[in-house]
């Protein structure tokens, strides 16, 4: 079913308004990996619950406890949770996002400052952290829910919120939070729930929306040599000392081939090679490469063939090397030798099965290094792969609606990221569980000058509304 026409216009007519509340979401610097945002993220959850409230909500705010990031003992942002409509006719929806965001400074590469809005006119694009992953999305629903107040509209369908402030930095606290409200059944926050829709990812390409299915699960390491007492100057201590960087870049070396082989043994194993009948799923998408190269901003793509790059985003295993910490970086010429090194990786899999191939194979590499060093293994965390049933009539009222909103019908996709929540929503509840991306695949999420096109925002706005027009007529 349509959403009223009444509701498309009052989308179109208050373009303005609604991008001048994502550049007030935007400038909370809401980074939960960085102790020193902790508060930021706080006042990002307070500004929400406040946005929601506002808009005939009933809110609540969860304490989850404390936790320890990089030596500190920190308080978990709060889980803010919503209600709107009760009525035992109609479905309810429970909505999924997080407030938090990746880190950003602008002397990384942006070409703006990461948490000032920019809307350029030409281009339509809202430049900004967290524009599209996940505060532009978040907004969307915040939209639709004022159109609906100010129009006297009644919603198609309840809806039950769930907003998180931890989802950059693997979700803590909000699985217990979600399995313990769950136990409680219908007297529980989420009971009565009868789907779920989450929108915190991506069109494949620029072109074409999509519905997801699937998720890679995540699972996120820390490799750390440590050695000498203190840092070392490196004319005076060069080739008379084990160095922890030259062990760590060693081991480093050794995780990942050019081509984006798993060097790690029996993680390249986890995954059989896709049939021919599965194959051709991913050879029908609309994408090429040259949209994995317009979205990376080069012609580096592995491979020229399309259901190759595919299904290395979709459903082979994955592992990238993400940086340095306790190394000197910057301008000068510093000639110390580090006391200290961590490097970070992640592999796109099933934690639990990774992590013990991944411990015992780094360890033993380590070993024919000869090194009177030390070495450390974390895991920091990970996320479980999830699959759902698109055949689902959540994933009928998904594809309907976007039909109705951009005159195509959606490309069904897996993804490469990870969503802990995901899964945890999807055994605790036993509902099903869709993924409805607002945002385009070259939003640059995670990265320098993320961006949400302004049309997508809009659109995505009026495709998140429809989403739930379809489904109330399922419940019709």
């Amino acid at each position: 079913m349509p959403a009223p026409s009444q509701f498309i216009s009052y989308i179109d007519s208050n373009v303005d308004s609604f991008i001048k509340r994502l550049g007030e979401a935007v400038a909370i610097p809401s980074i939960s990996g960085n102790g020193a945002h902790r508060q930021d993220v706080f006042k990002m959850g307070s500004w929400l619950q406040n946005q929601l409230s506002a808009l005939g909500v009933q809110t609540k705010s969860v304490d989850l406890g404390r936790h320890v990031m990089d030596g500190q003992d920190l308080p978990l942002p709060p889980a803010i949770l919503g209600k709107i409509g009760n009525d035992p006719k109609k479905k309810t929806v429970l909505i999924y996002g997080h407030y938090d965001v990746q880190p950003a400074e602008k002397s990384d590469g942006w070409n703006t400052e990461p948490f000032s809005l920019v809307v350029e006119k030409e281009t339509g694009l809202l430049i900004g952290r967290g524009s599209t992953d996940d505060k532009g999305p978040i907004l969307g629903w915040l939209n639709v829910l004022e159109a609906h107040q100010k129009l006297g509209l009644e919603l198609p369908v309840n809806l039950c919120f769930c907003f998180e402030g931890m989802e950059e930095s693997g979700s803590e606290g909000l699985d217990e939070l979600i399995t313990s409200e769950a136990a409680k059944g219908k007297d529980g926050w989420f009971g009565g729930v009868d789907c779920v829709c989450i929108s915190d990812n991506y069109w494949l390409n620029t072109r074409t929306p999509c519905v997801t299915y699937g998720l890679r699960g995540l699972a996120y390491f820390k490799l750390t040599v440590s050695g000498p007492a203190r840092d070392l100057h490196s004319g005076v201590f060069g080739r008379t000392v084990h160095e922890p960087m030259t062990d760590l870049i060693l081991l480093m070396s050794k995780l990942v081939a050019p081509d984006g082989t798993i060097l790690v043994p029996g993680v390249d194993d986890m995954v059989s090679a896709a049939s021919a009948e599965e194959k051709s799923i991913y050879d029908a998408l609309d994408y090429d490469i040259k949209d994995v190269e317009e979205a990376a901003g080069a012609r580096i793509a592995i491979s020229s063939d399309k259901a190759t790059v595919l299904m290395g985003r979709m459903r082979s295993p994955s592992l990238s090397l993400h940086g340095i910490e306790g190394a000197f970086y910057g301008a000068g010429a510093k000639t110390v030798i580090p006391a200290s090194v961590s490097g970070k990786f992640s592999i796109r899999r099933t934690p639990e099965k990774v992590e013990p191939l991944v411990i015992s194979y780094v360890q033993s590499e380590f070993a024919k290094l000869n090194s009177k060093n030390k070495l450390n293994i974390e895991n920091l965390h990970g996320g479980k792969p999830w699959v759902s049933d698109y055949k689902h009539w959540n994933y009928e009222a998904a594809i309907k609606a976007t039909e109705a909103v951009y005159k195509v019908k959606p490309d069904l996709t897996r993804e490469g990221g990870s969503i802990p929540v995901t899964l945890t929503f999807a055994e605790s509840l036993g509902v099903n569980v869709l993924l409805l991306p607002m945002g385009r695949g070259d939003d640059g999420a995670h990265s320098t000058n993320e961006k949400l096109d302004k049309s997508n925002f809009i659109e995505g706005t009026k495709l998140l509304g429809t989403y739930l027009y379809e489904v109330g007529a399922i419940s019709a």
